[in-house]
């Protein structure tokens, strides 16, 4: 007996990525900054990163917990999430650590399977 999307005649293959569809590499960038910052701020922030190479930016606020200096601390920030081609990885991160905030940062990096067509764009941004 099929069941779920089976049922209605729908092939569904979750573990299974379409070929040909996710061909491009990017590298996504993310950091926090200070929750007090009003959103003109972040965005400020943010437009000096697409100038240095960032292709796209988004922002959203958070809540961090986190251990600093022996305490435990709870506060607001702004969370920015940034896709940057390859070639443009070590001037966003030299640009990154120029002008954050923070004496200790969050910079997180990591590579991620794009669409080609998106992977072509922040290739071409």
């Amino acid at each position: 007996m099929a069941s779920g999307l089976q049922a209605l005649g729908r092939r569904f293959h979750p573990h299974r990525p379409r070929r040909g569809r996710m061909g491009s590499q990017i590298h996504i960038v993310q950091t926090t900054l200070p929750g007090a910052w009003i959103e003109a701020e972040v965005g400020d922030f943010a437009q000096r990163m697409v100038e240095a190479g960032a292709a796209c930016i988004q922002h959203e606020t958070v809540r961090s917990i986190y251990r600093w200096q022996g305490e435990i601390e709870s506060e607001p920030e702004w969370r920015l999430q940034m896709k940057v081609s390859l070639s443009r990885l070590d001037e966003v991160l030299e640009k990154l650590n120029e002008l954050h905030p923070y004496d200790t940062p969050q910079v997180l990096v990591w590579q991620a399977n794009a669409s080609t067509s998106y992977g072509e764009w922040v290739d071409s941004a």
